[in-house]
């Protein structure tokens, strides 16, 4: 196996007073509550601190080299200090990093977003996923009138109250007493208004999905659809299901909108084509930005006027302080011209043959598990069933340690995942880094789960 770690031995303990990253969490910790900003890079008993990025690596700040397939929760699709990206950014900072009047560069990154596909027609930039999902939704009541919206059960889409909803019931929480899908708020004290205006439906039962689209359509002002759901098994929806929903979107005058913030990198076009789609609106983030925050909402032009400001007060405001600022446009620029499709053919061919090695390896080996996903996306299932939605993936307490067990394991032997053990691959990697996280997820899978059997 080629060993990219300093720290070889994934037994080892990773409470050294030594080390730098420790000390780090010690001081964040007086200030910021939990100790880091995100629960999501959290680990126990301290995260690692990150002192730069190269590529497809990182070096925390005792220099340990981890082989990053995180990629910032999916948005470095070109790794770390992309060269191209580097060289945008330092040629805009030069002339200033954000003003109170509109740059060239907003309408560029908008050109190349509608070249690519021209669902895109119009596009409004803003910050950050969770943004461009907030700004969709009340764009699309704003067109409807409605105030309801439809969502997956177990999809992520940002951190808005709306979207939040049933993002991680337990399955006691599943079903309401007619069998649909209940809504279940996403925090301590969520408005209990925000349930009853937001439906849930079935990621992989077209016909129940159906059914429910039917019965609340005409007070549905947008359904919103992630095609491969990270957190919903990252596993893509069925065209059945996605037929069901463009056919019910244009029945009863819904807005479809297709949140792309992930799956934008499956190709030059986005996900939708793919599934035979035609959203209204298109939410997009991460890879558009080139590792610099952003975030947009894209559609047809005629849908997109909801926001049109220049014929008077619009019908639904939107706009932001950093919102098209030019460094985010340059990376974003600097990015999209080197993910072409061939690029993104090589990526994605490189994720199946991940698949495949590692999915052998586990038949091979008799471990219960498999590696799925679309394009350069994957996420480790610990089962041979089935796996088609959120109940389908879903980890109970004892399961979550044995994720939680592999995700640590991997990070002390060199390769950091997602806490839920998916990860994408980026340009920068070659066949020995797929072969070394195929040797890896294989090894500390199968200690994983022979050390909970015998438990």
């Amino acid at each position: 196996m080629n060993q990219i770690s300093k720290n070889p031995d994934a037994d080892a303990p990773r409470d050294d007073a030594r080390s730098a990253s420790k000390a780090a969490f010690l001081r964040e910790r007086c200030v910021v509550p939990g100790g880091s900003m995100r629960a999501a890079s959290w680990f126990r008993p301290y995260p690692s601190y990150v002192g730069r990025g190269e590529g497809c690596w990182i070096y925390d700040l005792d220099e340990s080299r981890i082989l990053d397939c995180a990629n910032n929760f999916f948005s470095l699709v070109h790794g770390h200090a992309f060269p191209p990206v580097i060289e945008a950014i330092k040629k805009k900072l030069g002339g200033g990093t954000a003003f109170g009047l509109p740059t060239e560069s907003e309408i560029q990154l908008a050109e190349v977003l509608r070249d690519r596909n021209p669902q895109f027609e119009q596009t409004r930039f803003c910050n950050s996923g969770t943004e461009a999902v907030m700004h969709a939704i009340k764009g699309a009541r704003g067109v409807t009138g409605r105030e309801r919206i439809a969502k997956f059960e177990g999809c992520y889409h940002g951190a808005y109250d709306w979207v939040e909803v049933s993002l991680a019931p337990k399955p006691g929480e599943w079903d309401d007493a007619d069998g649909n899908p209940r809504s279940i708020a996403g925090n301590v004290g969520a408005p209990a208004s925000v349930l009853s205006q937001t439906v849930v439906l079935p990621f992989d039962n077209p016909s129940r999905c159906e059914e429910i689209l039917e019965r609340e359509g005409p007070t549905l002002a947008a359904v919103i659809l992630d095609t491969n759901a990270s957190r919903a098994g990252m596993v893509p929806v069925s065209r059945e299901t996605a037929g069901v929903v463009q056919r019910a979107c244009e029945r009863h005058g819904i807005i479809l909108i297709v949140d792309d913030v992930i799956s934008y990198r499956l190709s030059v076009a986005g996900s939708a084509p793919l599934y035979g789609l035609h959203p209204d609106l298109i939410t997009t983030a991460k890879i558009i930005g080139g590792g610099m925050p952003i975030g947009a909402v894209s559609g047809r032009a005629d849908v997109m006027s909801v926001f049109n400001h220049a014929d008077g007060p619009p019908k639904v405001s939107i706009g932001g302080t950093f919102s098209g600022n030019p460094l985010s446009m340059a990376a974003g620029l600097a990015t999209l011209e080197h993910y072409d499709a061939a690029a993104v053919d090589r990526l994605n061919s490189k994720a199946e043959a991940l698949r495949g090695k590692v999915n052998a390896s586990f038949a091979a080996a008799g471990v219960p598990a498999r590696l799925l996903g679309s394009g350069s996306l994957f996420r480790l299932h610990l089962t041979t069933k089935p796996v088609t939605d959120y109940r389908s993936a879903y980890a109970d307490a004892a399961l979550s340690k044995v994720y939680a067990k592999i995700q640590l394991d991997m990070l002390t032997d060199g390769v950091l995942l997602t806490p839920n053990c998916s990860g994408a691959l980026s340009t920068p990697m070659t066949d020995v880094e797929v072969n070394v996280v195929s040797e890896l997820l294989t090894k500390h899978t199968r200690r994983a789960m022979d050390a909970a059997e015998s438990a």
